[in-house]
């Protein structure tokens, strides 16, 4: 149900092993002068020092084993946790879990540690292994506490990381309003809908939660809610300088119905669309 490994005790056995796996667990992994590279969705990424990762149950992933490196020799150094969902039942946990995006972040997305991080995050994995070598009543409530502490840390780090990297991150906000005013600014909308975080974060080479947790921190507003503002924008545009009915501008910014659109701008802006062109006639 839970497990601490050492990655130095890692062997590539059998390299067919290693291809488009899935497990039942959550992973999290601290990888050093790693001899391969890892494949997660389409990405693959090589490992630094102080690199971790996070994985959940049945997410595809790929290992290449560097053709340098005979099988049977060791790929790195490191720690892995892994848990099952199952071990998670009744505890707040649980639940929790699910709101922790970095397990569905892509690979080139991992954490990066500092120095001082690292010896943090080494001190649980140590934890944990020692705490299932005695198995008692307490033992499942004391490793659940180390791993929700584990997650809250690393909560931290990235939003430390998201920061450190903020002059690219600000350039990333830059091409994302770029990227939203070309597609309103076309017959995009008419062609593929409203646009989607999915279809942003594509664009961008990130996942959409990455890009919504990078935002959030930054400007204090997910991606979409982003598309909403940008959406109002040009909503708002359309109704002062066109003669478009407000039917027809929601069509034209994407919206099957009209309804939705009067919805989600006077959500928005706390008038109707109709209202606001009035209130400007």
């Amino acid at each position: 149900m839970v497990s601490v490994i050492l990655v130095s005790e890692i062997h590539a056995v059998d390299s067919d092993l290693w291809q488009h796996f899935s497990t039942d667990f959550y992973t999290i992994s601290l990888k050093n002068n790693i001899q391969s590279k890892v494949k997660y969705g389409q990405q693959y990424s090589d490992f630094d020092k102080g690199t971790m990762i996070f994985t959940a149950p049945k997410q595809v992933q790929s290992v290449k084993i560097d053709k340098k490196n005979a099988f049977n020799e060791m790929i790195g150094t490191g720690y892995v946790l892994i848990f099952h969902s199952d071990f998670l039942k009744k505890h707040p946990l649980q639940s929790t879990i699910k709101n922790y995006g970095f397990f569905s972040y892509s690979i080139n997305e991992a954490l990066h540690l500092s120095e001082q991080e690292e010896k943090n995050v080494i001190e649980i994995f140590q934890k944990i292994e020692k705490e299932y070598q005695y198995i008692d009543k307490h033992t499942q409530d004391i490793i659940l506490s180390q791993i929700d502490l584990f997650l809250n840390y690393c909560n931290r780090f990235y939003e430390r990381q998201f920061i450190t990297r903020k002059i690219i991150n600000n350039d990333l906000l830059s091409k994302m309003e770029n990227l939203l005013n070309d597609y309103f600014n076309t017959t995009e909308t008419l062609k593929s809908g409203l646009p989607t975080v999915e279809y942003l974060a594509n664009q961008l080479n990130f996942s959409p939660n990455y890009l919504s947790d990078m935002l959030r921190l930054l400007t204090g507003q997910n991606a979409q809610q982003h598309i909403h503002d940008k959406l109002i924008d040009k909503a708002k545009e359309k109704l002062l300088t066109t003669n478009l009915s407000v039917s027809e501008i929601a069509y034209e910014l994407g919206f099957e119905q009209s309804q939705s659109f009067n919805r989600l701008f006077k959500k928005k802006t706390e008038i109707s669309p109709l209202k606001y062109r009035q209130s400007f006639n």
